[in-house]
């Protein structure tokens, strides 16, 4: 990209960069003392400027060069309380909604894995064995169809209104999971538990950037990403201590009081700006692609165990699928706003990843819904413990789809990540069809890792592959539709999982009982309640257990050829430089089964203000100070920004505030004093004319630095991609995150 090149400001005197002039007043003597007692923080806001929004400005976050300064608030107002758009980051206050919105966050996804260790429990109580893996297929269908809808309908009519219906929902949907007397009843109160997750998932993600300017939202969304990671390993564990210690209805029953507070705090603390947009929202095709996966689940789940494969039932349910989906195709080549633009399809790498996350879905949430069956049942171990024995599966997700994003994020190399990822998860799901009732504990944790190590390491890449390859203007719908078909696989996976495993549990057990003298109806109780094992003679115990181990380990070896033909498919992906806006990716938000919805504008100020934030680690004054054509010191360049974003600064305060050593500050503030780029008032610097002209060409200087980050997506064809750029480069000047080190220290490193 070409300098910028523009005339030398009259103040801006030559001098020897990196080193301040000597003779000008800096921080030294009585400089360094300030007012006795004093104490507080680095900024005041009764800045001169006015040419852009402040601490007292709009909503908009309108930027350009002159966005930074703009009226004050009180003396006591923190320094980093201050967006540059009208909007607070970092105080108490914002943390009190926020909290709020992460404990709706919370629900839904715990209630993603934590009924997997209370499965074994609940049908046991309910009954209904064939139909165990609806319990999580009915949730997972509902949440992944309700996600679209409840962003959209967000946009229309104000997200928080939206918010707190989701959660009046889903506490509804739990409160009768909890009160439900059979499996029909349970599976459908799941559902609509699902329908209220996924408003609470899409909608509190949504809320954030609501809050929260463009250049911290990518570090509040990645602490909402984080909270999947959490439930991961938290759900398994809570459920199990629940069936151990209180009763599986607990598993539900505890939203409730986590709900009415997030509710009640929500209805009183957070205050969003409504922004109305218009929408021409997509229900028909919302109704049939939830359709389509609902038949194709149903024929999965019922095939072979309630009907057998030929009868008219299935083949019923097989024709009206296909005619279904030829409907949604017919309905999404004409819908304005379709759920899944077919034109994505044309993209080869955005249907070679929607097979490969399909897969992943697939497998992941098939194993943990049935290992947690395996152990309490075939080893006899509790739900809690249970729980426990899943953590190296947990964390071989999270250990390698964290570590696979950081090499992708350094190296730009990402092909190989599917490659491996898919042949790791084939040998996990091979060791785990080798498991039996003689399956040591080392031996199975080491299996549960191998699996979940696989699945992690094409999990954090298969997003970032789609973002990296389609147009901006198709960002956010490819984004939302490679994590829907992750969404639909775990549904599908979890279903198929369970005919095969009800399949195979009756021929087992017929074959374990025949002959045996047992109790009248002790048969069919064997086969619809796991905890009727115990009660068994030790001999037909042993021959029963057989069954259970052999039937729950063909699930996994009958998932094995699905994960090794999303090897071979992983073979056709093309390696292609690495945009720069897909280097920031988010963990949490791979281990969810939620698709993510957020437009392509949200998704490209997420990861501007990330890597904007990270540039800002890195040299980044020596660059923009060089764009600029100024001979200033970097800590100059950081200084004169921070004086323009806040409209006054008391170096004394801003040293003590933003820990910048004194040395560092005492030399910016000699050059600026001397280039007559600032002015003393009291204690306070601010900038004089030609200082805000310098300041205006830095400004510009980092848009320029911004602008080389999105590559091919030319901010010149997308008016809102400029204006994005007229707001962040603004807000992402001066920060405390980028502030100048001593030049014999080396710069923090990327937290």
């Amino acid at each position: 990209m070409a300098q910028h090149t523009a005339p030398r400001a009259a103040a801006d005197v030559p001098g020897p960069p990196g080193a301040g002039p000597s003779g000008a007043t800096g921080l030294s003597g009585t400089d360094l003392g300030g007012p006795p007692g004093r104490r507080g923080w680095a900024t005041r806001g009764a800045g001169p400027r006015g040419g852009g929004r402040g601490r007292g400005g709009g909503n908009d976050g309108d930027g350009g060069s002159g966005g930074n300064g703009g009226n004050g608030g009180s003396e006591d107002e923190p320094a980093d309380d201050v967006f540059g758009d009208g909007r607070a980051s970092r105080s108490k206050g914002i943390w009190v909604p926020l909290t709020a919105l992460l404990l709706g966050l919370l629900l839904a996804a715990l209630d993603q894995t934590i009924v997997s260790t209370a499965l074994p429990t609940i049908v046991s109580d309910l009954g209904g064995l064939d139909h165990l893996s609806w319990v999580v297929t009915a949730y997972l269908l509902a949440a992944t169809a309700a996600t679209p809808l409840w962003g959209k309908l967000g946009d229309m009519y104000g997200r928080k209104l939206l918010f707190q219906g989701s959660i009046v929902i889903f506490l509804i949907g739990s409160a009768l999971c909890g009160q439900s007397q059979n499996m029909g009843e349970l599976i459908a109160f799941r559902a609509l538990q699902g329908l209220g997750g996924g408003g609470l998932i899409v909608l509190s993600m949504a809320i954030v950037g609501d809050l929260v300017a463009p250049r911290d939202r990518g570090r509040y969304q990645g602490v909402f990403g984080a909270v999947f990671g959490f439930t991961s390993v938290l759900g398994p564990l809570l459920g199990g201590l629940f069936v151990d210690h209180l009763s599986w209805r607990w598993v539900f029953y505890i939203n409730l009081p986590v709900g009415v507070v997030a509710l009640a705090v929500i209805a009183a603390a957070l205050h969003v700006p409504v922004r109305r947009s218009e929408h021409q929202i997509d229900y028909l095709g919302t109704v049939l692609i939830a359709s389509v996966a609902t038949s194709l689940v149903l024929m999965a789940s019922l095939g072979g165990v309630t009907w057998p494969w030929a009868s008219w039932r299935i083949v019923a349910l097989a024709v009206l699928g296909a005619l279904l989906l030829v409907g949604f195709v017919l309905v999404e080549r004409r819908a304005a706003e379709p759920v899944i633009p077919l034109g994505l399809f044309r993209n080869r790498t955005f249907s070679l990843c929607s097979v490969i996350g399909f897969v992943v879905g697939f497998a992941m949430f098939g194993a943990l819904t049935f290992l947690p069956t395996f152990l309490q049942v075939v080893h006899g171990v509790s739900p809690t413990m249970s729980g426990v024995r899943m953590l190296p599966m947990v964390g071989g997700i999270l250990i390698a789809s964290i570590g696979s994003g950081q090499v992708v994020s350094r190296t730009g190399r990402y092909r190989e990540f599917p490659l491996a990822g898919t042949a790791v998860t084939a040998v996990g799901l091979l060791l785990l069809s080798m498991l039996d009732e003689n399956s040591g504990t080392a031996e199975m944790s080491g299996y549960f890792f191998v699996l979940g190590f696989g699945l992690g390491l094409v999990m954090q890449v298969l997003v970032l592959i789609v973002q990296n390859t389609v147009d901006y203007q198709d960002l956010g719908v490819a984004t939302s539709g490679a994590t829907f078909f992750r969404s639909i696989g775990a549904s599908f996976g979890v279903s198929v999982f369970g005919t095969i495993f009800a399949n195979r549990l009756g021929t087992e057990l017929g074959r374990a009982l025949a002959g045996r003298t047992l109790p009248p109806g002790f048969a069919s109780r064997v086969r619809g309640d796991p905890r009727a094992v115990a009660e068994l003679p030790a001999d037909v115990r042993a021959a029963v257990l057989h069954a259970y181990a052999v039937s729950i380990s063909s699930v996994f070896f009958w998932a094995m050829p699905i994960a090794a033909f999303a090897f071979l498919v992983a073979w056709f992906l093309k390696q292609e430089p690495l945009r720069e806006t897909v280097r920031a990716p988010e963990p949490g938000e791979t281990i969810g089964t939620n698709p993510v919805e957020r437009s392509s504008l949200d998704e490209v100020a997420r990861g501007l203000s990330l890597l904007g934030t990270r540039q800002g680690r890195h040299d980044l004054y020596v660059r923009i100070t060089h764009l600029a054509g100024l001979d200033l010191l970097p800590a100059a360049a950081w200084l004169v920004l921070r004086i323009n974003r806040y409209g006054a600064t008391d170096p004394v305060l801003l040293a003590e505030h933003a820990k910048v050593s004194l040395e560092v500050l005492s030399d910016a503030t000699r050059q600026l004093e001397e280039r007559h780029l600032a002015d003393r008032d009291g204690n306070q610097l601010v900038l004089t004319a030609a200082g805000r002209e310098v300041a205006d060409r830095l400004v510009h200087a980092r848009r320029e630095a911004l602008a080389e980050l999105l590559g091919d997506w030319d901010p010149g064809r997308y008016r809102d991609l400029s204006m994005l750029l007229d707001r962040l480069s603004p807000q992402l000047c001066g920060d405390d995150a980028d502030r100048p080190q001593p030049q014999h220290l080396p710069h923090p490193r990327d937290r």
